[in-house]
């Protein structure tokens, strides 16, 4: 009797998996056509805006580029914890208490020297997120909680003290009633690069991307650490340092979605503004999965995400589709992507004869 069968793969896809993650992302796109074929914008038009506007010029490439930034960061972060099992949802709210980390340093020694200040602010920023990302690894080893319960909880407190400061302690006297700090000191603010729309704040993305590939690579941390995402019990019996392994990767997720913020807060916004809440530590857990916790292709994918959230901005502008646009479509990559991981791992082979 005809029949089929499910197995894992004895051997990994390799370089076919690219395929096989591109082919997700490319039937993503369709249904985001047939949506905005759903809303009467016509889905070619549509499609021609979001990618022109994303990577059809030098300008929406530095703008895509420069946006690519924090979810870059972030999503490193996030792909580290997620190497372990550990399912840290708290990017957005490691994001918020960094940018509130760079902010009291830049608002509390404004007159420091710029190669004193800007470390300083990176310093607290990375701080604050690592904090912010090892209470629920706490709680989870102490009281086995749900990490990822607590990491979205503890999104929203975060969201919610970062208003609660710019619209009373911190909010400018001279803002005409906005919700936003003073602007920054030239000294708390990261410069551009030449003539470009690009910070250099990049390079923190470069070194930390490369440092992250170094660790996973070459140390035995970092083999410990990939150890005991396979297996916890038999690292454990194995004596790997499971518990200090979990804080670990908790405080540095965290302390990369700090940078992120510190990044954003300084060369982008030059204060402490609600609109710094893009919503980038969520789409970095999109990335991650689209990436495969991959540092490399985190990079590709940081880029490719953060271009849709151009092209989007462009589509709102030009075709006036709404913003919640740009999140659906996140959405439908993200399980597009998932069910395509199906058959990365996975084969279907026959079984039977007719």
């Amino acid at each position: 009797m005809l029949g089929f069968r499910i197995q894992r793969r004895d051997k990994p896809l390799g370089f076919y998996s690219a395929f096989v993650v591109l082919a997700a992302v490319v039937l993503a796109l369709l249904f985001s056509g047939g949506i905005l074929a759903l809303r009467g914008t016509p889905p070619v038009e549509g499609m021609r805006v979001l990618l022109q506007s994303a990577f059809g010029s030098r300008w929406a490439l530095e703008d895509s580029l420069a946006k690519a930034v924090p979810i870059f960061l972030c999503s490193l972060g996030v792909g580290v914890t997620f190497r372990l099992q550990i399912w840290n949802i708290g990017a957005e709210g490691q994001y918020a208490m960094g940018a509130v980390g760079a902010t009291w340093a830049a608002l509390t020694l404004p007159g420091l020297p710029w190669y004193l200040l800007l470390p300083l602010m990176g310093l607290v920023s990375f701080g604050a997120g690592a904090v912010w990302g090892l209470v629920p690894a706490f709680f989870r080893l102490r009281w086995q909680v749900n990490e990822i319960i607590v990491t979205l909880m503890f999104n929203y407190i975060a969201i919610l003290f970062l208003e609660f400061l710019v619209y009373g302690a911190w909010k400018d006297p001279v803002s005409f009633g906005f919700p936003m700090t003073p602007t920054f000191s030239d000294n708390a603010i990261i410069p551009m690069i030449g003539m470009t729309r690009l910070n250099w704040g990049i390079v923190v993305c470069v070194l930390a991307g490369i440092a992250i590939w170094v660790f996973f690579r070459y140390t035995r941390l970092g083999f410990e650490l990939a150890a005991c995402g396979e297996n916890v019990r038999a690292a454990r019996y194995a004596g790997m340092p499971y518990n200090l392994l979990v804080y670990l990767v908790m405080g540095f997720s965290g302390g990369l979605a700090g940078w992120a913020a510190c990044i954003e807060v300084s060369a982008n916004l030059n204060r402490l503004q609600p609109s710094v809440m893009a919503g980038y530590g969520y789409t970095a857990i999109v990335v991650a999965w689209l990436a495969r916790l991959n540092p490399l292709a985190i990079a590709v994918a940081s880029f490719l995400l953060a271009g849709l959230r151009v092209g989007t901005e462009n589509l709102q502008l030009e075709l006036q589709v709404p913003s919640a646009f740009g999140s659906i479509m996140e959405g439908l990559i993200l399980l597009t992507v998932l069910a395509g991981s199906f058959f990365i791992d996975y084969q279907v082979r026959r079984r039977g004869r007719l």
